[in-house]
This record gives structure tokens, C-alpha cells and sequence, in this order.
């Protein structure tokens, strides 16, 4: 059995942090979560621990590994490329930042695309290497496209979804789409049904049309605020029934670029810390010098850090890593950190359905931990009780 000690750490739980804390883990598992024991206090579990790998953190925080729900690669790599091995360099590039769950996002392409991509990255899900698949698209409005090829949307497809249901083996874990497009409400009802989680985005539906989709199932909302119908006092549109709601988690890039600081802000106010999921929408960009990328079927220039269309300045997905969520979340929007990483793992994790394996640090969930210093950098990592190697890429192989 492989036993590893974690001592000194600030343990961040999800409403507290742990001062001095003790996480211990068995075979990538975690075992116990507290302070060391001391001489006389009737704990007689030391002696099991005395051949374990311990490292002490020294102070430095642990949170759980991060989870990214909506994310389309990065580190020069894209899962709109529908590779194998393209896909296992972008989950690495972003697992050296923390992020040890991933949901790979496919953005809006042909249906046969679409189909080849799908078909392509589910065995990464089979084998653990994904946490799902993510279809942004195709069913998604005109008026909102984003950085989506308008010529490339369509309403939903009984028949086109059928064949990605085929072709997907079960890997899908979310589907985006505009609940005012026909057939929109009955394809919600339909993922709702399976366990796919339906997401409201890319839409320029009204307030009832989204309140209807969230009636009929629909629980998260894709990057709140962007490319979404705004709000206006008579005509408050999606985004206030989406706050509103208590079920559903919002999703936001706190990149600085994407959200004002004061609506991040506003939609914390709003819908608290576990309706709130940070994520990426990273494109392969992320990480890399300034220049053109592909992003699926359309073109993007980076400048700046700040991804457009090549065409126009609209704006095309981040260059976002989830460290860098975090560390805007605390520094700047000034929240709590026990808000900032439960965004970044619990609330995305009870998203996804996966709560019972990954998002807090208690026993019996899956040793997942980020390491950061003084000021939230990322100093380790450590997946299914591994610590991630520089060349994580052949790691995640040699493990597949």
C-alpha cells in the first residue's frame, strides 16, 4: 500500500481553513483529514503512519485538485482537434496549474466533425483521462454565436443527436444550448433524462424561455453575462432568472477581460460561492506567445493574452489557467478563499454529478490536492495520489 503524509498545511475545507493540518492518503485515496496527534490524546493511529512518504507543506495552502467544466484546451493543444494525442498535452498543460479534473469543450463544427471529435476523445473518458465531454454547440442562437461560425448553427437534431449519442459510448457530460430555438426544451428534457447536464448559453432567449428551460432540467449556465442576452428592467432576459434560480451554478471567466470586476462581484452577491463555477474556456493559446490559433473550425489572433476572432474583435474563449482564476478572485475581487476555491472545485464537482469522488478534501474522495505558496502559486500538484511529474504528459500515458 502506498501511504503519503501531508503535515503543516493550511487545509482550505469548504467553508473553513484547517491551521496546521494533517491529510494522510492511502493508495491515492484520501484517509484522514485533522491536526497530528499528541502524546496523550487517545490517538493510537501514529504507528500506522510510520513508513509513510510524509512531506511536510510548511505552511503552504492545500486545496482539492481544480475542476475545469468547460474548457478547450491549452498549452499550444485543443480538444477541437479531436486527437488523442493532442487532447493529453492540453490536460497536462493545465494539471501543472491544478486542474486534475477535466470536461473537454467542442466547439459549434459540421455534423460529421462534430461526430469524428466525439468519437475521438471518448476512449480518453473511458480510460479516466477526461471527466466528460462538453458539446458547446451546435444548437445555439445566431444573434449570440460569440466566436461560433453562424453558418455552422443549427436547431437541435433528433437524428444528429442520436448519432453523437451513439458515437459519444455514455462520454458526454454537458451540452450548451439556446433554449429559445425549437426543440430546444424537449432535447433539454431528453439530457436532463439521461444524466447529461444541460447548460442555458449562447442565447438570446427571454426571461421565460429561460425560465422554461431550467423548469424542464437545465442547471448550469455557460459563462454567465457572455454572449447572452443582457438585462434591462423591463425585459430582465436570462441572466436574472439564471441568478435567481437556486438550483442552477453559473459559470464565470475571471480573466479580467471577459467580466468587469464588479459583476464578478455582483453575481458572488447574488448567487453565493456554491452556485459559482470559475472556469477557463481556455483555447490553445493558453500558455503560449501571442499569435494566430485555431479554434475548431475558425481562426483566432492573440494579443495581449486577450483571444479574438481574426476577423473581428470578438472576443474568441481565454488564456485563462484556473491558478490565475483564483488568484484574481482572492487578490482582487478580494473573496474569501473558502469562496474562491470552492468555485473552483465543490461547486463545479456537484455540477458535474462527480461530488461523491473530487471537489473537498474528507476522507474517502480521491487525492486530489493542489499545493500553493503565500501567494496562491502553484508550488505542486498531486493527482490520484501522485504527484505530477514536468513531463505529465508521458505521466498521464504511462498510466492511461
Amino acid at each position: 500500500m502506498t501511504r503519503i503524509r501531508l503535515t503543516g498545511a493550511r487545509v482550505v475545507l469548504p467553508d473553513t481553513v484547517l491551521e496546521d493540518g494533517d491529510v494522510t492518503v492511502a493508495d491515492g485515496v484520501i484517509t484522514g483529514v485533522g491536526v497530528p496527534s499528541r502524546p496523550g490524546d487517545g490517538d493510537h493511529t501514529e504507528g500506522a503512519w510510520c513508513h509513510a512518504d510524509t512531506v511536510d507543506l510548511d505552511g503552504h495552502w492545500l486545496t482539492p485538485g481544480f475542476v475545469d467544466m468547460h474548457v478547450h484546451g491549452g498549452g499550444g493543444a485543443s480538444y477541437t482537434a479531436g486527437d488523442a494525442d493532442e487532447a493529453l498535452r492540453a490536460v497536462a498543460f493545465h494539471r501543472a496549474h491544478g486542474t486534475t479534473t477535466t470536461v473537454a469543450s467542442l466547439i459549434t463544427a459540421t455534423p460529421g466533425q462534430l461526430l469524428d471529435s466525439v468519437a475521438a476523445l471518448a476512449g480518453l473518458v473511458e480510460d479516466g483521462i477526461l471527466a466528460g465531454l462538453h458539446l458547446e454547440g451546435p444548437y445555439l442562437s445566431h444573434a449570440r454565436c460569440g466566436a461560433h461560425d453562424p453558418a455552422l448553427l443549427r436547431a437541435p437534431d433528433t437524428v444528429e443527436t442520436d448519432a453523437l449519442v451513439r458515437v459519444a459510448r455514455g462520454t458526454i457530460r454537458m451540452m450548451t444550448l439556446a433554449p429559445e430555438l425549437p426543440g430546444a426544451l424537449d432535447l433539454v428534457r431528453r439530457l436532463a433524462d439521461t444524466g447529461v447536464v444541460a447548460a442555458i448559453g449562447h442565447t438570446d432567449g427571454s426571461h421565460g424561455h429561460t425560465l422554461a428551460a431550467l423548469d424542464a432540467g437545465a442547471s448550469v449556465a455557460t459563462h454567465l453575462f457572455n454572449a447572452m442576452r443582457g438585462i434591462h428592467h423591463r425585459d430582465p432576459g436570462p441572466i436574472t432568472a439564471l441568478l435567481h434560480d437556486s438550483g442552477a451554478v453559473v459559470e464565470i471567466i475571471n480573466d479580467k477581460v471577459h467580466l468587469h470586476r464588479g459583476i464578478v462581484n455582483l453575481t458572488y452577491q447574488a448567487a453565493g460561492a456554491a452556485r459559482v463555477a470559475l472556469v477557463t474556456d481556455a483555447i490553445s493559446a493558453a500558455g503560449m506567445p501571442d499569435g494566430t490559433y485555431a479554434l475548431g473550425p475558425v481562426n483566432t489572433r492573440v494579443h495581449g493574452g486577450i483571444a479574438r476572432l481574426v476577423d473581428s474583435d470578438t472576443i474568441a474563449g481565454s488564456t485563462l489557467t484556473l491558478d490565475r482564476a483564483l488568484r484574481t478572485a482572492v487578490h482582487e475581487n478580494r473573496l474569501p478563499i473558502t469562496d474562491a476555491v470552492r468555485s473552483l472545485t465543490a461547486t463545479p464537482a456537484a455540477a458535474l454529478g462527480l461530488s461523491d469522488t473530487i471537489g473537498t478534501i474528507e476522507e474517502g474522495k480521491r487525492a486530489d490536492f493542489v499545493v500553493l505558496d503565500p501567494d496562491l502559486r502553484v508550488t505542486a500538484v498531486m493527482h490520484h495520489g501522485r504527484w505530477v511529474r514536468d513531463n505529465a504528459a508521458r505521466d498521464i500515458r504511462d498510466h492511461r
